[in-house]
């Protein structure tokens, strides 16, 4: 029997999902997953503002989805979370891991005691007295709340992991081109820019899908769940005519400050000291399902954009029949990031 790896969980404001692999002859291969729904405000940038809610609904979820494991490694989003390049001292990973308050302290918006560090090296340093490498600083209290809460469900905790790094693991192409995947989900949207697996770019910008029904709905004045079905419908399509064309404009000038944060990020790629050019986008996220939205991007930026399939590295289980991937198959890039990640 194949074994059972760590669940991949992925807890965002309005759902939760989580994928559970294990390891098969040919490679990871998915079990089961499953999703459950979040009442708003729940969850929100990461962070939790009403821990009941959340447990009763991991509960319920790991009863439904019947996973066969109670350890789960948990993706961290957060827009307060840092992750920057920089060069540290050379050291044993224990005493680097001593020395990281002392050695960035001056690179934190937190305070070191108020963080968690880690540190990503991005080069084999052999002799030299520094390290080129990422720096990865997330909020401490925001991260404590999240475990608190997933474990107060009955689960073990065995890793933290940074959601961007899981939508590494998940779909990115690794070849000789630069790749930016931007996951576009409810209340934030990861942007992660990788050179053949290497992140040169991570960043979280705290608008999304929920903000984009949300301005919808108050420039039409129609309810909420007028506003999402107009946004999944109509999208930012230039081919329609009628009210829906009207739709249409107001969802494009609604979408149009998550295109500009993202054509920024891209910017700041290009004005470092080792300027790069980003050679296409792939898209994840429930968010990123907007009619229309492939198209405007790749006339906004000027490069190649489509939509990826986050199981692309999975193979598909006999036993993935709770719930099922497909359900929620467009947002399950960080899930199923995160469980490759426990397999490794």
């Amino acid at each position: 029997m194949a074994t059972v790896t760590p669940i991949g969980l992925d807890i965002g404001s309005m759902s939760i999902r989580a994928v559970e692999t294990a390891r098969g002859k040919d490679g990871p291969v998915v079990t089961r997953a499953g999703m459950a729904p979040l009442p708003p405000g729940v969850v929100q940038g990461g962070t939790v503002h009403d821990a009941k809610p959340l447990t009763a609904e991991l509960r319920r979820l790991w009863s439904t989805a019947k996973f066969r494991t109670r350890k789960v490694v948990l993706g961290v989003t957060n827009p307060q979370t840092v992750v920057r390049e920089m060069s540290v001292s050379n050291l044993p990973p224990r005493e680097l891991r001593a020395s990281l308050p002392f050695q960035v302290r001056d690179a934190l918006p937190l305070p070191p005691d108020r963080s968690l560090l880690d540190f990503f090296p991005l080069e084999d340093p052999g002799g030299k007295e520094t390290v080129r490498g990422l720096l990865i600083a997330a909020p401490k209290e925001a991260v404590v709340d999240m475990v608190r809460a997933v474990e107060d469900a009955g689960l073990h905790v065995a890793r933290v992991d940074l959601a961007s790094f899981a939508l590494l693991r998940a779909v990115s192409r690794l070849d000789a081109q630069v790749e930016a995947i931007v996951d576009i989900g409810a209340g934030a949207t990861s942007v992660v820019v990788h050179d053949d697996g290497v992140p040169l770019i991570v960043r979280t910008i705290p608008r999304g899908g929920a903000e984009v029904t949300q301005t919808v709905a108050t420039r039409l004045g129609v309810d909420l769940a007028q506003a999402e079905d107009l946004k999944r419908r109509v999208g930012v399509r230039g081919d329609l005519e009628g009210g829906d064309a009207e739709a249409a404009d107001v969802v494009r000038e609604a979408v149009r400050p998550l295109i500009g944060e993202i054509r920024t990020s891209f910017a700041y790629l290009g004005s470092g000291s080792r300027p790069t050019r980003v050679a296409r986008v792939a898209l994840s996220g429930g968010g990123a399902l907007l009619p229309g939205l492939v198209e405007s991007l790749h006339a906004q930026l000027g490069i190649d954009v489509a939509f990826t399939d986050p199981a692309v590295r999975l193979r598909r289980g006999r036993r993935d029949k709770h719930d099922g991937l497909d359900r929620f198959r467009p947002a399950a890039a960080v899930s199923i990031g995160l469980a490759l990640g426990a397999a490794a």
